[in-house]
């Protein structure tokens, strides 16, 4: 059984990090653990304590202070192995412990596991001796009834005559089959010892679970990650997994089980990941296989020459700021010849995936050929819309949100010429496959007749592709409604497609990230062929600017490593200046800035609002978390601000603002959505939210008596605008238990909360509540970023009208309608529309 590594690496070898990141909120004095280690020694040493012989089982991590024990005392001291508590003392590779962590409690425990990697193992065993078989031992001809068997009766066609025996096999093989089977064992036995220490480790992780934590296999379905995490950081305050910090944080956690994602989620933002490439003769592509993410994951964080020297800290050659060029170089080559190896072995690549898809997928095609036909996220668009700290049921549960609405959105597109050909391809195959099946129910002999079944399949297969290719007439176009509600749950989307959805420039940039599923197989099993050269002519030239990523954006965090700066989600260093709240009279004093004076502070924040967005969903799956000074200010700026409109728009006549707009989008998007949006509706004023108001507005009157007029008009807004189009569709997905989001009571303090006041619970489970709020959250933010950028535009044309000459700027182009013009951009403006079950009706 193997052992966590010890680490006793001092704070002082921390602290020269040139990375180091203080944060004096959570710093430690080094005594103290050292006084805790003395402590507990001499706890250990006292056989009439207050935990007896528990405390002497654990001596042996004491050695080092065993000399302090007079040595005629009579106290006999019994060296004992690990058990209990000292067995998780000073875990030195906590990326990996916690890790393993996650992936014991989301696979469902021990058994599961080992299952799992036995059947992985025998599975490859499995198509090196198909393989091998159906070469050398099948009689073909005979199968085929080109030749008759031989024996008795040679009419009749048995297992005997088509299978060749095994001496006889054995005996047919040559040079290559040797060769291949020689090489297929030499890696089934690495896959072997991958096996054997994978099980010992997850028997580790099993051990933790059941005797620190005190979660048996039986049980663990029946929590929650979150509350998994809660007991892990109990343990800390215990028996110190991490020396280096008395207790950890939740962000501490997710930055050790997601360190080299979020590093690959600011990559994506910032454009330097090889995602979009041109083919010769084909044009622009844009695509991120599994085996590409392998590859960048290999030569960015744990190959060997990878910037990355473990899995927690970044060479020292990155904090000399001299060898930029050197470490550039480097960098390139190590791509040069990973992209070489791959092209050595993609042939073999190649074949294996080939395999292996047709394998996996040839019995559900047989049941179901229109599968195909069906849409998944693609990997590029799972690794744009991640958040910061985002593990992957989090991640799978938004985006499953999120399905339905953008299955809706893609298919309410279709081509009129490609509907007119698949009607008539339709109409031809069906007629041949009628004409075949009648006379074959006449006659059965038809069926024995040669690639009579082959037929069949052809003609089957094209009907399944016609029919993906009509439209459904029955649905009503929306594509403005069906786009918002997939950005309430996907969150990030470019603000160029905003009053764009449906243009066919924005449905074919959607359609990257949500692809078809024979679109998906495609580019995975010809990925081995394409790779390479996306390394060579795409990835390599960015060696110096990856450089410079590493360098930039990388920080030490005691107790925890070098982590992508981004990921701490400082909204101070690194938000995005229109995600940001100012006061309308900082807005109305700011200077005007050109686009080239803005370039500086963008460089250090990231498109899309997602230092931002990821800060506010981090605060809602994981409420304890005691965030810095600076978030909390952000989060109260946001939720004060949001209340401040929703009073303004009940109390005045001025009903339209980023907050009605986002309560009318959300209210569209279901049943569940419009009932939660009716509770912020219907909900009376309390006094916090008119003091927060006046806080806001201090030159206004303050409000004292009812506003019977400006409520009553502002209900019907709502009502004219919720009512009409929900649908029966509950888009709010039941997970099982160890897959939910969060805590199981809910967030305690979310934007809801703040808008309905405090007494009221919205929604029907508290799971529910912090689905919704990021939904809502997502939502007005969006709207608050698209007012400051047509306020700064604003201020920036008027400097422009101000300025004497002509203009040095390039005519812009005309810009969208601004929200006052047609602030209901999400509702749907026709009722025929409205009462249509699109949203309601579910895509088998």
């Amino acid at each position: 059984m193997s052992s966590p590594h010890i680490n006793y690496r001092s704070l002082a070898e921390e602290a020269a990090s040139p990375f180091l990141e203080h944060h004096p909120s959570s710093g430690q004095n080094p005594t103290k653990t050292q006084d805790a280690k003395a402590n507990a020694a001499a706890a250990h040493l006292d056989p009439l304590g207050e935990h007896g012989m528990d405390e002497a089982l654990e001596v042996h991590d004491t050695e080092h202070e065993g000399e302090d024990t007079p040595r005629n005392s009579g106290v006999m001291i019994h060296m004992v192995p690990e058990t209990g508590r000292a067995r998780w003392n000073h875990i030195e590779d906590l990326d990996s412990f916690f890790s393993r962590m996650y992936q014991y409690q989301q696979k469902h425990g021990f058994r599961v596991i080992v299952l799992d990697e036995m059947l992985q193992v025998l599975e490859f065993g499995f198509v090196v001796w198909l393989l091998t078989f159906v070469t050398h031992c099948v009689r073909f001809p005979v199968l085929f009834g080109d030749a008759l068997p031989e024996g008795d009766n040679p009419t009749k066609t048995t297992l005997s005559d088509v299978i060749i025996p095994t001496g006889e096999c054995v005996a047919s093989f040559n040079w290559f089959t040797y060769l291949i089977v020689f090489i297929a064992a030499i890696y089934m036995g690495i896959r072997v010892l991958k096996m054997v220490y994978h099980i010992t480790q997850y028997a580790d992780i099993r051990r933790f679970y059941n005797t620190a934590l005190h979660i048996e296999d039986a049980d663990l379905d029946n929590f929650t990650w979150h509350e998994v995490q809660q007991r892990i950081r109990r343990v800390q305050a215990e028996q110190h997994m991490c020396i280096d910090k008395e207790s950890l944080t939740e962000l501490d956690i997710y930055h050790r089980v997601l360190r080299f994602k979020n590093y690959l989620v600011a990559l994506m933002n910032k454009q330097l990941l090889p995602v979009r490439f041109h083919i010769p003769l084909y044009g622009e592509v844009v695509s991120l296989s599994r085996g590409m993410l392998f590859n960048i994951d290999f030569i960015l964080f744990r190959g060997p020459g990878s910037p990355f020297q473990n899995n927690w800290q970044l060479r020292d050659e990155f904090a000399v700021r001299s060898n930029q060029t050197d470490l550039a170089q480097r960098l390139s080559k190590l791509i040069l010849g990973v992209a070489l190896l791959n092209l050595l072995l993609a042939p073999v690549i190649f074949v294996w995936q080939l395999i292996y898809f047709s394998f996996s997928y040839a019995n559900i095609l047989r049941k179901e050929p229109s599968a195909l036909g069906l849409r998944t996220w693609s990997n590029y668009g799972r690794l744009y819309l991640r958040h910061f700290n985002e593990l992957d049921h989090e991640l799978d549960a938004r985006l499953n949100r999120a399905y339905d609405y953008a299955d809706r959105y893609l298919s309410s597109f279709s081509s009129p010429l490609a509907a007119v050909i698949a009607r008539n391809l339709l109409f031809i195959s069906g007629g041949l496959l009628l004409l075949i099946l009648g006379l074959g129910i006449y006659e059965e002999h038809v069926f024995q007749v040669e690639h009579v079944l082959t037929i069949i399949a052809v003609l089957t297969g094209v009907g399944v592709i016609s029919r993906t290719l009509i439209p459904d007439e029955n649905l009503i176009w929306c594509p403005e409604q069906l786009m918002t509600a997939i950005l309430a749950h996907v969150h990030y989307l470019p603000s160029e497609w905003r009053q764009q959805a449906h243009t066919a420039r924005v449905r074919q940039e959607f359609s990257n990230f949500f692809q078809f599923k024979a679109g998906y197989l495609l580019s995975e099993i010809f990925s081995p062929f394409v790779t390479p050269f996306v390394l060579i002519f795409v990835f390599r030239p960015k060696a110096i600017e990856l450089v410079r990523f590493f360098r930039t954006f990388t920080v030490s965090v005691r107790g925890v490593g070098n982590v992508c700066s981004f990921a701490q989600m400082d909204v101070r260093k690194h938000g995005n200046p229109d995600w940001q709240l100012t006061s309308e009279m900082e807005e109305m004093t700011r200077p005007a800035t050109q686009p080239h004076q803005q370039q500086e502070p963008q460089q250090k924040s990231l498109a899309g609002g997602k230092t931002e967005m990821s800060l506010v969903r981090f605060t809602l799956n994981n409420p304890e978390w005691q965030m810095p000074k600076e978030a909390k200010e952000f989060l109260r700026g946001v939720r004060e601000h949001a209340v401040g409109e929703l009073v303004q728009a009940k109390t005045s006549a001025v009903q339209e603002n980023p907050l009605t707009n986002s309560l009318i989008s959300f209210g569209t998007m279901g049943e569940e959505y419009c009932s939660i949006a009716n509770s912020v509706l219907t909900a009376q004023l309390t006094p916090r939210q008119l003091e927060i108001s006046q806080s806001l507005r201090p030159g206004l009157a303050p409000v004292t008596g009812g506003f019977p007029v400006a409520a009553s008009d502002f209900r019907q807004m709502l009502q004219q605008n919720l009512s009409a189009s929900v649908g029966p569709l509950d888009s709010m997905r039941r997970l099982r238990l160890s897959r939910a989001e969060g805590r199981l009571e809910g967030p305690s303090d979310t934007l809801l909360y703040g808008l309905c006041g405090l007494e009221p619970r919205v929604g029907r489970s508290p799971l529910n509540v912090g689905v919704a709020d990021m939904c809502l959250s997502a939502l007005y933010l969006h709207e608050l970023s698209q007012q400051k950028r047509q306020a700064r535009q604003s201020r920036i044309d008027e400097a422009e009208d101000e300025r004497p000459g002509p203009s040095q700027w390039p005519p812009r182009p005309p810009a969208a309608p601004s929200t006052a013009a047609g602030s209901r951009h999400t509702v749907i403006t026709s009722k025929a529309a409205e009462s249509t079950p699109l949203l309601g009706s579910i895509r088998s």
